[in-house]
């Protein structure tokens, strides 16, 4: 399963864009592109759509960085990391209007990047969206958005969609995400997952297991099937469990 976060980067200065996207890969990122214009933005996000854009303030060319950010807002919702340098009050008034996730200073360090990235990944999300934070086992904060998932793996920061989650066991305070080749175990209890994710794709059908319904396979008197796993379901649950199917 491709789960690696997408960044784009915008930098006319190449040495520098170089520069990010040697960070980011290193990092564990996928660098989706290195554009020199703001100009070229939208067709290459509407052909590979990132997570993240890095975005210059001060670009060469048709559209600086600020209004380049203000036309992608008009057709997507991905969230913008300014790279700033020297800027005066009113440029800096500006690229803030545009609600950007986080501002990089140049000169840079790698630190500083993978800080803004992760800032940006825990605060993804529309104001009011179904947005949690959450702990992995090294008091990471990932973080559960509407139709994705972000946490720490292997030292870097993946991304995980929600569809693609076969289920989610409960292990004492911990759940651990079962995908069709991962797993992932988080400090956060499956009560407060289930209160955040989609109800009519998911089901709690039992006190340990949370299933994503569009991967049953089977149900049988007392379990499911899912991915070649037999899931017990509850008595008392496999009634409502009956009537969510026949709603797919």
């Amino acid at each position: 399963m491709h789960n690696r976060v997408k960044i784009l980067v915008v930098e006319d200065e190449m040495i520098i864009g170089a520069k990010i996207s040697m960070y980011l890969s290193s990092l564990g990122y996928e660098v989706t592109g290195v554009l020199p214009r703001g100009e070229e933005v939208l067709n290459h996000v509407k052909e590979d759509t990132p997570d993240i854009i890095i975005l210059d303030v001060h670009l060469k060319g048709k559209m600086d960085g600020i209004e380049t950010a203000a036309c992608i807002e008009q057709y997507y919702q991905i969230p913008v990391i300014y790279l700033t340098a020297n800027t005066d009050n009113t440029t800096f008034n500006r690229a803030r209007a545009t609600r950007p996730a986080a501002f990089i200073s140049k000169p840079f360090k790698k630190l500083d990047l993978q800080r803004a990235i992760e800032l940006t990944i825990s605060r993804m999300g529309n104001p009011g969206a179904n947005i949690i934070t959450v702990a992995d086992t090294r008091e990471e904060e990932p973080s559960i958005l509407n139709d994705r998932i972000f946490v720490r793996y292997k030292e870097k920061m993946v991304k995980i969609m929600i569809a693609d989650i076969l289920y989610i066991e409960a292990e004492r305070n911990y759940s651990r995400i079962c995908t069709t080749d991962k797993e992932y175990l988080l400090a956060i209890t499956l009560k407060a997952i289930e209160e955040k994710f989609p109800g009519n794709l998911f089901q709690r059908i039992h006190r340990s297991y949370f299933i994503n319904l569009r991967w049953v396979e089977a149900v049988a008197e007392d379990h499911v099937i899912i991915a070649q796993k037999a899931i017990p379901v509850s008595e008392n649950m496999k009634g409502h469990l009956m009537q969510h199917l026949q709603k797919l």
